[in-house]
């Protein structure tokens, strides 16, 4: 009896692999996904990991049960306000026949080689977990009824497990997993061919609604412990004083006053890498002392003096100029359906667009922080870190040991957004652990550093021209996208975006055009950039779906019913015919572009809405739907101006993600999105002048507060259906929003807003 472990094979850039050999590497050739090699069916069908440590269906790895029957399911996904240690363990428990109440999680350290994959973004929990854990709790029930058969002595078809007990059909008799739990251990685990999933209709938690939180109770009492929450026996805490300017290298600098600072034990140096900054620590100068305040006082008390570098002369509003230069000249060709150049040369209606979006920063609620611990050539560190493994590989690299001497653990993540899947803060901690042998040193950032230093979402430009016919129909499209890539943070000089960020919304529109062009310029980047929540469908979504409304506007037609003829009937389209071979990272012959279902969260949205109802003066909607992240997602926003003020009074959202696993928790992400979007749509900005970010704190950087926020926001799930493999949910819901609500003050006030973010804009 084999036990199986699930890996799925299949090569793919990984952000691993970008940190591992970036260097050595150029080119599109880092992008190719080559040949995947899929597993067993049911995994083709409810989504493939196709990044490095694969998927693990080993029940002895996720699941222990005691004496006592209570069943604890090691989550090795990190935990950021998703939901996801609730929802993993709602499928194991539900195939395991456990009952809720006996179940409790524990959180894996970093090891892919034992759990599987566990860089949790990219919306891939589920989606790519979903099948492994039901096989995980199905094996563990097998052997429990493995158990309870040897253990009277009769056939195995003639006992059933569920409800937290193992029944004897012809008897009666009942044995508890408790009691069985020693024995069902030592059963051999059943190859995944005899495997016996439940059917659909037997799930008592999957799909269900109001299973309560698992982190619930111990958030809400202040029990729940974030890594801000670590403390250890001669700990001692540490700020940095970190380069203003990327790339700056520290001249020299005066410590004295700084030591004098009580409670200040020492003063370091931390030399930076050279760039690309990768996820290393960026330098600068720690003060190490015996309590957050003392060290940030002693960073205070520093004099210090940068040789600010190559990046000191960048600045927002010149940089403006440059993309827009860059977008309005031609680019590199990313997508050439028809000849769109010819077409819109001679036609004889013509609309062209613009528009802009700043760098914005992740502003987690909890700022990055991590504690570290060296002794005996070993660091053990306590980081939220959205990448534990990846975490583990760099900060051994960094000291110069094996990952085998680096232990990552994962407390609760306060947000993560993309954030925390850069590790730098961690590396910080453990270049200082390193240095003060012996005693745990707790990293701090402040909120002015968390948003000075961040890993920033792309400032962009994207341009549109479109050419329509006497009916108003578009029969050319043109989009040039202007936007430093996130792949400078891996390769020097990269200066064009890669397939993934263009996969996101703008060469894969769905459009019925006969002459469709896409392309990117070349721009270069000046700061970190990162993955942010829904990445680069933000911009490319802003920009499609407002050109639409302006093309439905320029036609004299409804929005929505010119949306929906652009993307035509239904029909199951391969991404590659749209020019889109990444698909994120999935099969494209399993991940198909699904128009009819486009259509139908599109449909739904407007009905539940009431679309094209008759509003007072000042009053309008908007929508605007995406295709992201492998779910399909529509948005209807209802905006109010009044004297030049903004409320929202309501946002309806569709979201088909296939398979709905934890519907409260895809309700609370969809709301959390639309807040999330339309903080960012209004007032989410971080601009830089001579090298530097200049917000520092959320008096500059602003987030929506209550009177600013959706008033009402109703969420329509699609039900759950079976036969088609599962989306995202953490970033989908994002995209749509802004654009719709920019549909959607057009249609109130007539004016058509093309810069975010929105601040006064309607005041003038």
């Amino acid at each position: 009896m084999s036990m199986s472990t699930g890996l799925d094979s299949g090569i793919s850039l990984t952000r691993r692999t970008l940190l591992k050999g970036a260097g050595a590497l150029a080119g599109l050739a880092l992008y190719l996904r080559m040949s995947p090699s899929l597993g067993a069916e049911e995994v083709r069908k409810y989504g493939a990991d196709a990044m490095p440590g694969g998927t693990v269906d080993n029940p002895l790895v996720f699941v222990n049960i005691d004496p006592a029957g209570l069943v604890t399911i090691t989550i090795h996904r990190p935990e950021m306000g998703q939901g996801i240690r609730t929802s993993l363990a709602m499928v194991i428990a539900d195939e395991l026949g456990a009952k809720w109440e006996h179940v409790r999680v524990t959180q894996a350290p970093g090891d892919e080689a034992r759990y599987g994959n566990q860089n949790t973004d990219g919306s891939r929990s589920m989606r790519h977990f979903f099948a492994p854990m039901r096989r995980v709790g199905a094996a563990a029930r097998m052997m429990l009824e493995a158990a309870a058969a040897a253990h009277w002595g009769v056939p195995v078809a003639e006992v059933a497990a569920g409800e937290h007990e193992v029944v004897h059909s012809n008897t009666g008799r009942r044995l508890s997993y408790g009691e069985l739990a020693t024995a069902a251990m030592k059963q051999p685990v059943p190859e995944r061919a005899r495997l016996r999933l439940k059917d659909p209709s037997e799930f008592r938690y999957i799909g269900k609604s109001n299973v309560p939180l698992i982190d619930g109770p111990d958030m809400v009492s202040g029990r729940a412990q974030y890594s801000i929450d670590v403390r250890m026996d001669g700990m001692v805490y540490a700020v940095i004083a970190r380069p203003p300017v990327l790339g700056a290298t520290l001249a020299k600098y005066d410590d004295s006053a700084a030591l004098k600072v009580p409670g200040v034990l020492r003063v370091v140096a931390l030399e930076g890498k050279p760039l690309p900054p990768r996820y290393n620590a960026l330098g600068g100068v720690a003060v190490i002392a015996s309590n957050t305040w003392a060290a940030m006082k002693g960073r205070e008390a520093l004099v210090l003096e940068w040789n600010d570098g190559d990046n000191a002369s960048y600045d927002s509003a010149s940089y403006r100029k440059i993309l827009e230069a860059q977008a309005r000249k031609p680019g590199k060709v990313v997508r050439n359906d028809g000849d769109a150049l010819a077409v819109l040369a001679k036609s004889k209606k013509r609309i062209e667009a613009e528009y802009y979006m700043p760098h914005i920063a992740h502003a987690t609620m909890e700022p990055p922080c991590a504690t570290a611990r060296f002794a005996d050539g070993k660091c053990e560190v306590w980081a939220g870190v959205q990448s534990p493994q990846e975490a583990r590989d760099i900060i051994a690299e960094n000291l110069g040991i094996d990952n085998s001497r680096v232990s990552v653990n994962v407390p609760l993540l306060g947000g993560g957004f993309g954030r925390r899947s850069k590790c730098d803060f961690a590396v910080e901690a453990a270049l200082l652990a390193k240095i003060m042998e012996g005693r745990p040193v707790k990293v701090v950032w402040t909120r002015e550093d968390d948003l000075r230093h961040d890993y920033y979402h792309t400032v962009s430009l994207q341009h549109l021209e479109a050419a329509l016919d006497e009916q108003g129909k578009p029969i050319a499209w043109l989009h040039r996208s202007a936007a430093p890539t996130i792949v400078s943070t891996f390769v020097a000089n990269a200066t064009n975006q890669s397939p993934f960020e263009v996969g996101m919304g703008a060469v894969n529109v769905p459009f019925q055009i006969p002459n469709l062009r896409v392309e990117t310029a070349e721009v270069p980047a000046h700061t970190r950039i990162g993955w942010f929540r829904s990445v680069s469908n933000i911009p490319h979504g802003v920009a499609t779906q407002c050109f639409v409304d302006e093309l439905a506007a320029a036609a004299g037609r409804d929005p929505k019913d010119y949306l929906l003829e652009l993307i035509g009937p239904p029909r199951r389209i391969d991404p590659r015919a749209l020019s889109d071979g990444w698909n994120y990272d999935e099969a494209p012959d399993v991940y198909v572009v699904d128009t009819g279902r486009l259509r139908h969260v599109i449909e739904l949205a407007a009905r539940e809405a009431r679309w094209g109802r008759e509003l007072p003066r000042g009053r309008g909607q908007g929508i605007a739907a995406m295709y992201s992240f492998l779910t399909y997602v529509a948005a209807v926003v209802e905006v109010s101006v009044e004297n030049g003020v903004l409320t929202i009074p309501r946002i309806d959202v569709a979201l088909d993600c296939g398979v709905l696993v934890n519907p409260d928790r895809i309700r609370a992400q969809v709301e959390g999105s639309c807040v999330m979007a339309v903080s960012l749509a209004t007032l989410g900005e971080i601009t830089f002048e001579r090298g530097r970010a200049v917000q520092g704190n959320f008096h500059e950087y602003q987030i929506s507060r209550i009177h600013e926020a959706p008033r009402e926001i109703y969420v329509h799930l699609v039900p759950s259906r079976f036969d088609v493999p599962l989306g995202g949910v953490g970033e989908p819901a994002v995209p749509p929003i802004a654009p719709a609500l920019l549909n959607a003050i057009y249609a109130a006030t007539g004016k058509r807003i093309r810069q975010l973010p929105l601040r006064d804009q309607l005041a003038t």
